[in-house]
C-alpha cells in the first residue's frame, strides 16, 4: 500500500531569476495527518501548494506526495491527489450532476461508475436536492462545497485544500469543516490545508506550519506553539504608541515575553491573573494609566503575530447569494 505522506525538501521557487517566493522550505506531513499551512498574503503559501500539486515547477529541491516525485512522477501525484483550490473553475452553464461525471471519467471510470460516484458525492457535500440547477445559479457556499465534490471524484488519497471556506458564511464554513474532519477520521485522507482563518487552523489542524517571506518560522502542533508563547496574557491597552512603548519598558523586568499588537501591549506570564496588582501598581508609579486591561489565553493569532510581526488579515465573509 501506498504512503499518504507529503514530503519537502529545501523546496526553492524563483521568477525571473531573482525573486524568491519560497526559499529552502522543509516539512513533512505524516499519512493520515490534517497540516495546516499559514501565512501573511505574498509569503509563499499558493506557490508551495502550486508545486506540491504540480501545476508549478520546484526552482530547486525536492518534494513527494505519496511517495511519487512532483516533477518526474507528475502523473503519478494526479492521480492520487485531490485538489481544491481559492480559484473555483466551475462552468456556470452546467450542472452538478454533469460536472461530476465528466470529472469522474476523466480519472477513468466508466460512465455507470461516474454517475454513481457523482450521485454518492452530491449526497455527501448535501448538493443532492439541487441538481437541476445550473451551477451558475449557486451560492457561494454551494460552489465551494461542489468545488470539494470535484476534487473528490477520484477519491484521492491526499487532499489539497487552498483557502476552502473564505468569503463563506460561519454555517457554510462549519459544514465544510465537518466533511473535512469526516474525509480524515473515515478514509484516512491526509490533508493539506491553507487557511485565511486562524480558528479554522486551530480546530481542524493536527500540526501546523507558518510561512513568512517564503520560509518557514514556525511549526508544531498548535497547542505547542501557543504554550511557546508562555502562561496566559495581560492585555493593556494605551491612548498611543508611544504611551504603549513607555509602558513596555517600565514593565519588561515583570515578564519573560512582551508583544506590542497596535495600542495593546501584552504580558505573557506563568500566572497572569496574580500578578495584575503589582503591574497596575508599577504603571501608577509611573504615571501610565491604560484605558482597558483584560486576561486571556495565548492563540494562534498571538503565534502568528510573534513570528510574522503582523496580524493574520481576513476578508470580509460575505456569501454570494443564490440569483
Amino acid at each position: 500500500m501506498f504512503d499518504r505522506e507529503i514530503i519537502a525538501e529545501h523546496l526553492v521557487k524563483r521568477y525571473n531569476g531573482s525573486v524568491i517566493a519560497v526559499n529552502e522550505v522543509s516539512f513533512k506531513v505524516n499519512s493520515g495527518e490534517i497540516f495546516g499551512f499559514l501565512g501573511p498574503n505574498g509569503a509563499g503559501k499558493s506557490t508551495t501548494i502550486s508545486m506540491l500539486t504540480t501545476r508549478s515547477l520546484p526552482t530547486g529541491g525536492r518534494a513527494t506526495v505519496c511517495g511519487y516525485d512532483v516533477e518526474r512522477q507528475a502523473s503519478d501525484v494526479r492521480r492520487l491527489a485531490g485538489v481544491a483550490l481559492q480559484e473555483i473553475g466551475l462552468d456556470p452553464l452546467m450542472k452538478s450532476i454533469e460536472m461530476l461525471v465528466i470529472q469522474a471519467q476523466l480519472f477513468g471510470m466508466s460512465r455507470t461508475q461516474a454517475q454513481k460516484r457523482a450521485e454518492e458525492l452530491l449526497e455527501i457535500v448535501k448538493l443532492s436536492d439541487v441538481t437541476d440547477r445550473p451551477v451558475g445559479k449557486y451560492s457561494g457556499g454551494m460552489r465551494r462545497r461542489l468545488d470539494l465534490a470535484m476534487a473528490l471524484a477520484h477519491e484521492p488519497a491526499v487532499l489539497f485544500l487552498d483557502e476552502p471556506t473564505t468569503g463563506l458564511d460561519p454555517a457554510s464554513r462549519r459544514d465544510i469543516w465537518a466533511e473535512v474532519r469526516r474525509l480524515n477520521r473515515e478514509l484516512g485522507m491526509t490533508i493539506f490545508l491553507t487557511t485565511q482563518y486562524l480558528e479554522e487552523a486551530d480546530e481542524l489542524a493536527d500540526r501546523v506550519a507558518i510561512i513568512n517571506h517564503g520560509q518557514i518560522v514556525a511549526a508544531g502542533q498548535p497547542a505547542e506553539l501557543k504554550a511557546q508563547l508562555g502562561g496566559d496574557a495581560i492585555n493593556l491597552t494605551f491612548a498611543d504608541d508611544a504611551t504603549v512603548e513607555r509602558a513596555r519598558k517600565q514593565l519588561s523586568d515583570m515578564t519573560n515575553r512582551t508583544q506590542v499588537d497596535r495600542n495593546i501591549l501584552r504580558l505573557y506570564l506563568a500566572n497572569a491573573a496574580a500578578a495584575v496588582p503589582a503591574v497596575i501598581n508599577r504603571l501608577q508609579q509611573t504615571g501610565l494609566q491604560p484605558s482597558s486591561l483584560t486576561l486571556t489565553q495565548p492563540t494562534l493569532d498571538d503565534v502568528f503575530l510573534q513570528v510574522t510581526g503582523q496580524r493574520f488579515t481576513v476578508e470580509p465573509e460575505v456569501e454570494d447569494k443564490v440569483a
